[in-house]
């Protein structure tokens, strides 16, 4: 269970920094192998990258519109409203991206997911969709003898607006986090330090060996909640953290937890003498003018600010009736509405300002909040001993589950409990912000993340896919629990070592889902074909990869691979040849493309699917010829 943790025992779902020395090894704890796991510290495609990407693959993007290089004295964006085109994406499934999320206004299938949300896309510097739908206030109460919501007067309801302020929940855990790598950058935390070097009474329970990167992993070994709040003293909650004994060894596991980022933010406290809250301040927000982000927001906000639940025993572990203007999170607000975890309000267009600042690299305008080595440390994964629960530096990485086809191994987002999520994807350099208010008016009616992962899949969809040659390509599209088929015609196959070739891209959720190259002779079964792929890139040419099970999944990069596969199986038969997409139910990547299908016998070319005549006679079940 990751991201959504509050209620965990209630309900399931889950000034600026001039300085660019970066993080000295020293202070990561002695190299990679203090890490743990196969951890390799390489660069990511930040902005430049993107547009130099954009530019070799013949995409959209241009160094006006992704930035053009992570050099110094280089243009890194800053956000401005646009059309798709301008943030080189495509109009419809933008469209669409909205369509999906007003359907969960609805009951969807027994209650709507949300009362409403804000919906904001965008590509480099253009912010091409900032749409506010449903309602920021609707119920004034929750009825739970008729499970239904009770409605505040039409005229005292609240639509949704570009610049409505959420409670983040979760999302939180980003900014304490960024926190601690500034303090790490500037040489006032270490990562592979104890947190009882830093705070002693913390040793306390058998956790004298939990280290800083283990709270910012989650790999502490900590239960995901305790009920903190039902202490009524600072010191009494502090006396549960100091004894509380974790529930597996420190780094044994991966297990989320809202008692790891509470942690930092007292380590963060004690080593800068400054309250969480006037960290954020003084650290990322004013720096960065992110002026409707913070904690404990005034009273004059709360016409603004979107309601939350209506907090009653036994679904809440306090009552509190319509929580609306303060954090909804119990721990949270037992700390005076500052904590490491939970509390921090904002709206959409702030959260954007972020997501450009980290996908610049760690700046923003003239503001440097980070060093791009330290950026480098949120987008790596340093839980590689456990797959599946990727983690940067308080950052989830690669997390189908509310990332959609946005989610590569360097995608990096968060959720948050009350309906909130953030993802980034600095290889197409896109973010996205979901803000939604889905515990209002009860945290019972909401489940899962469907409507995040549509909004994610229809942003990844809006970035291009060029063809690798030609005008269209064929496309496998994106569709769940579904099967797509890509067949040539029947060949006959003379030569010695005859050939299939062609370019390939693919991007699906890893072995969930693939794509499979099947041979047919004689009207026999279908059967796997071998083949090996090579990614193109600058320098030597790379070696082939081998496929030996004549099928693909994953990430590939989002790059055409050539592709060849070895025919001479199949000399002297009636061969036919096909593609085969196949996905489960759950969630998809961005789907496969397949172009310039040659198949060679010997010093003849049998079938080329840039032949009229033979792309005519390609079967196509599911898949469609794409220009983009």
């Amino acid at each position: 269970m990751t991201g959504d943790t509050q209620g965990y025992a209630r309900t399931s779902e889950n000034t600026p920094r001039t300085a660019r020395s970066g993080i000295a090894r020293r202070r990561l704890g002695g190299g990679i192998l203090a890490l743990g796991g196969a951890l390799a510290l390489t660069p990511i495609p930040l902005a430049g990258a993107a547009a130099r990407s954009d530019a070799e693959t013949g995409g959209p993007g241009s160094a006006a519109d992704t930035g053009a290089g992570m050099d110094a004295g280089v243009h890194r964006p800053t956000l401005r409203r646009g059309s798709a085109a301008r943030a080189g994406l495509l109009q419809e499934p933008l469209d669409q991206l909205v369509r999906d999320a007003e359907t969960y206004l609805s009951d969807f299938p027994g209650h709507p997911w949300y009362a409403g949300a804000v919906l904001l896309a965008g590509r480099g510097g253009t912010v091409a969709l900032h749409r506010p739908i449903g309602k920021a206030v609707r119920y004034r109460a929750y009825d739970e003898e008729t499970d239904t919501g009770v409605e505040f007067p039409a005229d005292e309801q609240i639509a949704m607006a570009e610049d409505t302020v959420f409670d983040l929940a979760s999302i939180s855990k980003l900014f304490t986090s960024l926190l601690a790598v500034q303090q790490i950058e500037r040489g006032g935390l270490e990562l592979a330090a104890t947190v009882a070097s830093y705070l002693p009474e913390f040793a306390g329970g058998g956790k004298q060996d939990i280290t800083v990167r283990q709270l910012l992993t989650h790999t502490s070994g900590f239960r995901p909640w305790i009920p903190l709040y039902e202490e009524p003293t600072r010191q009494g909650k502090l006396r549960m953290l100091w004894d509380e004994v974790p529930a597996s060894t420190p780094g044994s596991a991966y297990l989320y937890s809202d008692l790891n980022l509470i942690s930092l933010q007292l380590i963060l406290e004690q080593i800068t003498g400054r309250t969480l809250d006037v960290l954020l301040r003084e650290e990322i927000t004013a720096p960065l003018g992110m002026h409707r982000t913070r904690y404990n927001p005034p009273a004059s906000w709360k016409p603004k600010i979107a309601a939350t639940e209506d907090a009653r025993p036994p679904w809440s572990g306090l009552e509190r009736g319509l929580v609306w203007g303060e954090v909804h999170d119990e721990n949270a607000f037992g700390f005076g509405g500052v904590a490491g975890h939970a509390g921090v309000f904002s709206c959409a267009w702030d959260l954007a300002v972020l997501a450009r600042t980290l996908l610049n690299g760690g700046v923003y305008g003239r503001s440097r909040i980070l060093s791009e080595e330290s950026v480098d440390l949120l987008f790596t994964d340093f839980n590689t001993a456990f797959p599946g629960d990727e983690h940067g530096l308080g950052f989830e990485l690669y997390q189908h589950w509310y990332m959609g086809a946005m989610a590569t191994p360097r995608s990096a987002g968060h959720t948050g409990f009350t309906g909130t999520s953030l993802v980034l994807d600095p290889s197409t350099d896109t973010f996205l912000v979901v803000l939604g208010n889905s515990v209002h008016p009860v945290r019972s009616w909401r489940s899962g993340s469907a409507p995040r992962v549509a909004a994610a899949n229809q942003l990844a969809r809006a970035v291009p896919v060029r063809p690798e040659r030609g005008r269209t390509a064929w496309f496998s599209g994106m569709a769940s629990a579904s099967t797509a088929t890509l067949t040539l015609p029947a060949l006959r196959l003379a030569s010695v070592r005859p050939r299939l070739e062609c370019a390939l891209w693919w991007d699906t959720e890893p072995a969930s889902d693939g794509l499979f190259l099947e041979a047919s002779a004689g009207g026999e079964g279908w059967q796997p074909v071998p083949f090996t792929t090579v990614r193109p890139g600058p320098g030597r040419r790379p070696d082939p990869v081998p496929h030996p099970e004549g099928s693909v999944s994953g990430w590939s990069g989002r790059v055409w691979h050539r592709l060849e596969a070895d025919l001479s199986a199949w000399r002297g038969k009636s061969l036919r040849l096909r593609w085969r997409y196949a996905t489960d139910r759950l969630y998809v990547g961005r789907g496969a493309y397949v172009d310039a299908l040659r198949v060679r016998d010997g010093g003849r070319t049998v079938f080329d699917s840039e032949r009229p005549r033979d792309a005519g006679r390609i079967g196509a079940t599911g898949w469609v010829p794409s220009a983009d």
